[in-house]
């Protein structure tokens, strides 16, 4: 038998047959565990493992009656044919995660983008392609360029909803993926630069909104259009249901929230500008949240548009502030090519299935002796004549209850 406790590799030689045991420290609890290699279940006898008893072995106290030492510990596993990792909680988080689920119900995960194509003419089967391989749900894309209010299908599993009134301007849409189309409960065409979805997951109501704020050039009165459309669409929105929006706003809010805490976070892009004020605004307004900026990356994964030297944060996803908690990961994917100057939006969504607690029917009983009471006795027979259209003679003496 050789002992290293630099290595905490430990060998024996019982009956010519070589057993490995292997000590670790378990690095979440810092306490000693330790595993058998090899099952031979026969073989192992308690008095050919007192040569392991030169282990040194950190007893796991947090579990009472667990085996203190390395013999009992080995033994243990052979008798009881547990041959996992003996310590402290080597899979409790597994169960105690299960436990929780079962108790909360479960949960459904979803990947939420937006991006500005610029035309959806000949890119329907690219965008397809690399939502599938980006793993995307539902994708809100914006500047479509596609006349009419349809849907249609681009390949790979996904479906685009759209409206648009200019083919060469505006228009804007929503991509879904196949297992999510039956979801859909309701299509609002508000403009073409407003449209939302409203989708039932597990019984959870969903709102996808997705929109296209005018361009800093443009008129004063087409952008307070904008934004009243928008917020009609969010008073439209019951308070319980589920709110995301992906939106082209042209607006840049700026690095840093000092101020504006509740509804954005300190991850933003340059110095904030007018148009990324109003953004702000209708976040406080609806009581909303800027997600792009709640998450700590890189500046390259945070710029959506970018062109020559030019490089900005116009795109974002909104959410409830209360829904906050049930989106993680937001950031930009960069290297595709769909849009040219523009990149794709992503965060991950979480929705937590509430377990519908089932109600036990209790039967009504029949109260018999209240009929005793000559009051409630005169109306049982009022109700009961009116039931039976005056045609049965009811008796007028004697019990009515025992008839």
């Amino acid at each position: 038998m050789t002992t290293n406790y630099r290595v905490r590799k430990i060998s024996a030689r019982i009956k010519g047959k070589v057993y490995r045991t292997v000590v670790r420290p378990a690095m979440l609890y810092g306490l000693e565990t330790v595993s058998l290699r090899k099952r031979q279940e026969s073989e192992l006898e308690v008095a050919e493992l007192k040569m392991l008893s030169t282990l040194n072995f950190i007893p796991d106290r947090s579990r009472p009656g667990l085996t203190t030492t390395a013999i009992g510990t080995v033994y243990s596993q052979c008798t009881g044919g547990n041959w996992a990792t003996v310590g402290r909680r080597s899979k409790g988080w597994r169960t105690v995660r299960r436990q929780r689920d079962k108790r909360k119900g479960k949960s459904v995960g979803l990947m939420i983008g937006t991006v500005n194509v610029g035309t959806m003419t000949g890119k329907g089967r690219e965008l397809a392609d690399m939502m599938e391989r980006r793993k995307v749900d539902i994708l809100c894309v914006q500047e479509t360029r596609w006349k009419g209010s349809k849907a249609r299908s681009i390949g790979a599993g996904f479906k685009l909803f759209y409206y648009g009134v200019d083919s060469k301007r505006n228009g804007v849409g929503v991509v879904l993926k196949e297992e999510f189309v039956r979801n859909v409960l309701e299509v609002k065409r508000v403009s073409d630069r407003v449209m939302t979805l409203q989708l039932e997951i597990e019984g959870v109501m969903l709102n996808v909104v997705s929109g296209y704020a005018p361009q800093v050039g443009c008129e004063l009165e087409e952008k307070e259009s904008f934004w009243s459309e928008l917020d009609e669409v969010m008073e439209s929105i019951p308070t319980g249901e589920r709110v995301v929006i992906g939106a082209y706003f042209n607006g840049h809010v700026g690095e840093g929230n000092t101020g504006d805490e509740e509804v954005m976070g300190k991850f933003g892009v340059k110095e904030r500008n007018l148009e990324g004020q109003m953004v702000v605004d209708f976040a406080k307004r609806m009581d909303m949240a800027v997600v792009n900026t709640y998450f700590q990356k890189r500046e390259e994964h945070r710029v959506t548009y970018k062109s020559g030297g030019r490089s900005t944060q116009v795109d974002y996803i909104l959410c409830r502030r209360g829904n906050l908690k049930e989106l993680s990961d937001c950031k930009v994917v960069v290297g595709e090519s769909v849009a040219r100057q523009h990149r794709m939006v992503v965060c991950r969504m979480t929705l937590m299935v509430c377990k519908k607690k089932k109600r036990s029917e209790i039967e009504k009983k029949t109260k018999c002796r209240k009929l005793k009471k000559e009051e409630c006795c005169a109306e049982f027979r009022q109700k009961l004549r009116q039931a039976l259209g005056g045609q049965v003679v009811l008796p007028v003496t004697g019990n009515l209850q025992q008839k």
